[in-house]
C-alpha cells in the first residue's frame, strides 16, 4: 500500500507520459492483460487509455484491469488511467 506522498510523487512522474496500452472497441481481451502485465514488469508505471463507452464501463475496465494484474490505481482522469506495480527483481521508480 502506498501513502499520499508516494502517490503524489507517483502522478507527478506519470505526468508527462503517454498511454502505453489502449483499450479499443473489443474491450479488455486476454491479449491486453498480457500487454498491461508485459509493460508493467518493464516500466512499473503506466498510463492505460480505456475508451470504453460510458464511465462505468470504464471504472469496470479498470478495475478489472486492477485485480488481474495486481497493480494499484494511482488516478484515472476521463479515459486515462494511471497504474502502479512495482517489481520486486528490477525496480524502476524510486519511492520516497
Amino acid at each position: 500500500m502506498l501513502n499520499d506522498r508516494q502517490i503524489k510523487h507517483l502522478r507527478t512522474l506519470a505526468h508527462a507520459r503517454k498511454p502505453v496500452v489502449m483499450l479499443g472497441r473489443h474491450g479488455l481481451t486476454e491479449a491486453v492483460l498480457e500487454e498491461i502485465q508485459g509493460a508493467l514488469d518493464h516500466h512499473e508505471l503506466i498510463k492505460v487509455k480505456v475508451a470504453a463507452g460510458d464511465r462505468a464501463q470504464r471504472d469496470a475496465a479498470v478495475a478489472r484491469i486492477c485485480e488481474e494484474t495486481g497493480a494499484l490505481l494511482v488516478q484515472r482522469v476521463g479515459h486515462v488511467a494511471t497504474l502502479f506495480r512495482r517489481n520486486p527483481e528490477k525496480p524502476r521508480v524510486d519511492l520516497p
